[in-house]
């Protein structure tokens, strides 16, 4: 509701730059438009709202898009913008929307060394790939090192834990499933 509210109270100044780009007066613009002159003056100050009425013809005399003249919001836009969050001292950048199961995404970054003195296990199924550092991965009865480009993957019901293995932060991709969903990685392309 607030991003309406800022999208519709930015209008009127912005009719008011398109009326001074294009140099004309109210009365100008009314006789072009069809509507009257102190109709436009609310528009352009606020005291009215628009309408399509209104918008619609002022486009057509301005000749822009519709969505330019009420600066809309671009809509369609894949990119997934979601916020980074911090928790067990890591920060975590989610690349998928949570909604309820499926695979989820994220880029980790471990910024220090950890206790991993308890490991712990969860449903699940988990890949980590390491964009950056080195991670220390526990996993069971195993004590794994794994560098830059390198992968693994593992079911959340082993006891495991991981931490940065070197002196610097670790960067990690992590894509986890929790109902044990597997990734399907293929490290070359098939041949025929």
């Amino acid at each position: 509701m607030e991003e309406l509210t800022a999208v519709l109270g930015a209008v009127g100044p912005r009719l008011r730059v398109l009326r001074a780009e294009h140099g004309l007066t109210l009365t100008e613009l009314s006789t072009t438009t069809g509507i009257s002159a102190s109709t436009l003056s609310r528009l352009e100050s606020g005291q009215r709202k628009p309408t399509l009425e209104l918008l619609l013809p002022l486009a057509q005399a301005y000749r822009v898009p519709l969505d330019e003249l009420v600066g809309a919001p671009e809509t369609g836009d894949p990119r997934i913008h979601l916020r980074p969050f911090n928790r067990y001292g890591r920060t975590f950048v989610p690349l998928t929307r949570q909604l309820g199961g499926g695979l989820q995404a994220y880029k980790m970054v471990i910024s220090r060394q950890e206790d991993m003195s308890e490991q712990r296990a969860h449903e699940g199924y988990e890949w980590l790939y390491v964009l950056a550092g080195r991670v220390r991965l526990l996993l069971g009865e195993r004590d794994l090192v794994l560098g830059a480009g390198e992968a693994a993957e593992f079911d959340t019901r082993l006891p495991h834990a991981f931490t940065t293995a070197g002196p610097g932060p670790a960067e990690l991709l992590c894509l986890f499933g929790g109902q044990g969903e597997r990734m399907h990685v293929r490290a070359r392309p098939a041949t025929r």
